[in-house]
């Protein structure tokens, strides 16, 4: 079977090894830094700095697809010179038109980081930490007529960790693309998948982050809100904390909840006797740590803050050890 596989990444990197273990042909590679970068900067990068998906296309001497876009002439001409029985897409901002995904012989598959239909959208792994669930997944579903809302083939559930970040939920939720990849892949070639509808009903969807959701607002969230949307937003974006004129970035993997009891501790311990959500209300400037009191009556204790800025990020310590 030959498959043609259109990615970027991580994702393109397991979905390469997941094809290759199914024993299917790779016959052909389509990055999707083509369609964004210029030819001469993309081959700069890849000389100086080589990810792991451009050296498994070396190593493996794979043909790589040379277009500008999944929906042009060119590709839909490569399309059938290869004679793909299979497009398999993880990892693509653009949407690609009928007419192309028409033309492999078996079907053209997308590969959606989270269990739909829930979470369709640019960016799951964010949204399911960012609203709390306990479980995410991996879709392998046909491409239909809109984003993330073709029929199933088959899906598999990850757990989300208490700890965990974006980064974290990613590399767990590819690594079982590529298990995946391969037994579907098998199974397409013997039609051994029954595709599933999915239910519109249960449907969810969720845009790009805007600028304004980085400013963290304990006024109006709980602490597990705060800690979510910290966690949520690493390692693409970072959340700020602001105090007067100056932003403090929280390192996502040093925070800690204190409920009311404790909180209500440092109140005592502080003198603070009229506090409202969002002051500060501890700090520690050694470790770099301030509390922030939060909507619920809890506080969000972050360690090893930083100041934002290249200039302003030396004085981090200086600045903490004057806030109180």
């Amino acid at each position: 079977m030959k498959v043609i596989i259109l990615g970027k990444g991580e994702m393109l990197s397991n979905l390469i090894e997941g094809t290759i273990n199914a024993g299917c042909e790779i016959a052909g590679v389509f990055r999707y830094e083509r369609t964004v970068m210029p030819d001469i900067l993309l081959s700069l990068r890849d000389f100086f700095k080589s990810s792991p998906d451009v050296t498994l296309i070396k190593q493996h001497k794979l043909h790589e697809i040379k277009c500008k876009s999944a929906n042009c002439e060119k590709f839909k001409k490569e399309v059938l010179r290869l004679n793909a029985d299979v497009i398999l897409v993880g990892t693509w901002r653009e949407k690609i038109k009928k007419e192309i995904t028409d033309l492999p012989v078996i079907a053209s598959v997308n590969v959606h980081p989270s269990y739909l239909p829930k979470y369709r959208g640019p960016n799951p792994y964010l949204q399911v930490i960012l609203h709390g669930e306990k479980k995410s997944g991996i879709t392998f579903h046909l491409i239909g007529e809109e984003f993330d809302n073709g029929a199933i083939l088959e899906q598999q559930e990850t757990d989300i960790l208490p700890g965990d970040t974006s980064k974290e939920l990613k590399a767990r939720t590819i690594f079982q693309a590529r298990n995946l990849c391969t037994s579907i892949l098998a199974n397409l070639a013997s039609g051994l998948i029954i595709p599933v509808q999915q239910n519109e009903k249960e449907a969810t969807y969720y845009p790009n982050i805007k600028a304004e959701e980085m400013m963290l607002d304990f006024k109006h969230e709980t602490a597990e809100q705060i800690h979510a949307r910290i966690r949520a937003f690493h390692p693409w974006l970072p959340c700020y904390v602001t105090y007067k004129n100056k932003y403090f970035i929280p390192n996502p993997y040093k925070l800690r909840i204190l409920d009311e009891e404790h909180t209500t501790k440092i109140l005592k311990k502080n003198k603070i006797s009229t506090p409202k959500a969002g002051d500060i209300i501890n700090t520690n400037y050694k470790s770099r740590s301030i509390t922030v009191m939060c909507r619920d009556w809890k506080s969000l204790k972050m360690t090893g803050v930083n100041l934002y800025g290249f200039f302003n990020r030396p004085f981090t310590r200086l600045f903490i050890k004057n806030i109180l």
